[in-house]
């Protein structure tokens, strides 16, 4: 064999055992980047419920007698004061029965007056012999009569000057207009509301609260109150009232929570959410994409924070409520769970760990 051909075999030997090192090399190790969270089990619920803000006090003003309305000084939304009248019947009919009344009196004690006197000259005739016992008894029982004419008559006007007050609608608060019920020209019923007027302050939220939340609902619960439109501006309040029973087809219950110190933001018919924090048993929370099932267990993917690398972990689900799941058993806080990806993982699996180490 000549000195090339010697050559030439050991360069070919070495090419073919470089090939066989590169072929024995292991490809590098994928490390991959996942989203995971760190458990911390929950140990207060915050539940909110939408309402709208309404006066404490409202009062549905009518006239206590029929007629036909005249005058009617206010509209939805005026502001009205104690005494200020609101609303007017029309008077002449009541007008001619307090003159009436009138008349009526000043005949009795026309007529009281005669008997009076006639009794007192029967008086003096009984006390000469001019006339007998029962001429005199007989005097006095009309002058007793005519006395009780007159009262009678008294009555009578003071009836129907009250009655001609009842011509005038006023408010006994100072308050806002909230409703009207009649119009000038219409004639109503007594009784037919004709104004609403509600007081300003104190306001208060009223909320349907589902029946099975209203267990531990007592007189001065604390709530927080957020204005809709404004969620920004916000308010404390206190339960002053619970219906005693639940509204029959949404199994609900009217809460009425007094407002404290509102902003004037909170106007009556704004809309509010009404929040109020509870304390529960520790409970563990997860999204659903980090349940993994297999081999008819439900896992988990935990994370070990010293090897970066994952590990299943068999859990026993308690429930599952739409994108989340609550874990009854085996996570205890501060395991670091993976939330995504989860059936694309294996055991000893190395990853990373994004900035922040969650998502």
């Amino acid at each position: 064999m000549s000195r090339l051909q010697r050559l030439l075999l050991g360069v070919i030997a070495l090419g073919a055992l470089a090939a066989c090192s590169k072929s024995e090399e292991k490809p590098p190790e994928i490390i991959r980047p996942v989203l995971s969270v760190v458990v911390e089990p929950r140990t207060t619920q915050v539940f909110g419920f939408a309402g709208s803000v309404e006066p404490q006090v409202s009062a549905d003003l009518a006239f206590r007698l029929l007629g036909r309305v005249v005058a009617r000084d206010v509209n939805v939304g005026d502001i009205v004061s104690k005494g200020t009248t609101i609303a007017a019947l029309d008077p002449t009919a009541l007008e001619l029965s307090v003159q009436a009344a009138k008349a009526e009196l000043s005949n009795a004690e026309a007529q009281f007056a005669n008997a009076a006197a006639s009794e007192e000259r029967q008086r003096q005739l009984l006390a000469t012999a001019n006339t007998t016992q029962a001429v005199f008894d007989a005097a006095q029982q009309a002058r007793k009569a005519a006395e009780a004419s007159v009262e009678r008559a008294k009555a009578s006007l003071a009836k129907s000057q009250e009655q001609l007050g009842y011509a005038r609608l006023f408010s006994d608060f100072d308050g806002v207009v909230t409703a009207v019920g009649a119009e000038v020209g219409q004639t109503v019923s007594p009784g037919q509301t004709v104004v609403t007027v509600a007081r300003s302050d104190p306001r208060e939220a009223v909320v349907d609260i589902p029946d099975q939340l209203t267990g531990d609902l007592t007189a001065g619960t604390p709530f927080q109150v957020i204005l809709q439109s404004l969620p920004t501006i916000r308010t404390e309040a206190k339960l002053r009232e619970i219906a005693p029973q639940a509204e029959g087809s949404t199994r609900t219950r009217r809460v009425r929570l007094t407002l404290t110190d509102p902003p004037q933001a909170f106007r009556l018919g704004s809309t509010v959410t009404a929040t109020r924090m509870t304390t529960v048993e520790p409970t563990i929370e997860l999204p659903l994409s980090a349940l993994l099932q297999r081999n008819g267990s439900d896992r988990v993917w935990i994370v070990d924070a010293q090897t970066s690398s994952v590990s299943t972990h068999e859990i026993k689900v308690a429930s599952r409520n739409g994108g989340t799941f609550t874990v009854a058993q085996g996570l205890e806080a501060g395991m670091r769970v993976v939330t995504a990806g989860v059936h694309s993982l294996t055991e000893g699996q190395k990853v990373k760990l994004p900035a922040g180490g969650a998502s």
